[in-house]
């Protein structure tokens, strides 16, 4: 399994609009993906969107925001299990 973060910040007044964004166009867009096993999306008070993907295989690029509404293009890590 790999884990993928992407995370990008929104300019604080446009958080709203970045947010129904990513949850109505990105996360959709890869839905359907057979090897996506599951999507968490999460906000935080600085104005950050952070998307936590599960896949079985090479995941999938999320798409990003218009650069109008954010401080930079997003980033993404992968990341994969560790046995404890």
């Amino acid at each position: 399994m790999i884990v993928r973060m992407w995370e990008v910040q929104a300019h604080p007044e446009s958080l709203a609009d970045v947010l129904s964004w990513v949850c109505e166009r990105a996360v959709p867009a890869i839905g359907a993906d057979p090897n996506l096993v599951g999507t968490e999306v999460f906000s935080s008070l600085d104005s950050r969107i952070v998307v936590i993907t599960r896949w079985r295989r090479e995941p999938r690029e999320l798409e990003g925001p218009p650069g109008y509404l954010v401080t930079r293009k997003p980033h993404s890590w992968d990341f994969s299990p560790v046995e404890l």
